[in-house]
């Protein structure tokens, strides 16, 4: 219970969409990481979705992933399809939304390197820890999404390119 107590929030929301993929984080032995590819796709109601891209997702993956889920049940703010700032049009450009996905607010999350190894129960300034949390971000970053629904499509970057 203490574990517990030591984070600044106290439960996390996520899509049950990456919850439920079989598959999509997985234990990987040294090596394998750059060896193997993350393609998956899965039936999730009458939905189709897939996730693919160029390295699979690991459990430290994972992990950064909840502590980004937690600090996004924070956040307030709300990026609209057509933003009327500079740097909202910037983000939306880097987070590349295709078809249905272009017409769908999205959740921006300000935050830091520092402050998400915190809530994932990392502390100090472990150069390491940094630099693990920098290249699970870039694996992440580098996933795209699609999502079918019928004759519907949406595609995401969630994390953006950059």
């Amino acid at each position: 219970m203490d574990a517990i107590k030591k984070f600044k929030t106290d439960h996390l929301r996520n899509d049950p969409a990456h919850c439920l993929a079989p598959g999509l984080f997985c234990s990987l032995k040294r090596g394998e990481r750059k060896k193997l590819k993350l393609d998956i796709t899965y039936q999730y109601g009458d939905e189709s979705i897939r996730f693919w891209g160029p390295e699979p997702l690991g459990i430290d993956d994972m992990r950064l992933l909840q502590g980004i889920i937690a600090l996004s049940g924070l956040s307030t703010l709300i990026l609209k399809p057509e933003p009327k700032t500079s740097i909202g049009q910037q983000l939306r450009l880097f987070m590349d939304p295709q078809w249905e996905a272009l017409e769908a607010d999205t959740k921006v999350i300000k935050t830091s390197i520092r402050a998400l190894l915190r809530e994932c129960g990392y502390s100090g300034d472990s150069g390491h820890k940094w630099k693990q949390a920098i290249q699970s971000l870039e694996r992440m970053i580098a996933v795209t999404i699609i999502v079918v629904i019928g004759k519907r499509r949406e595609g995401y970057q969630p994390f953006g390119h950059q």
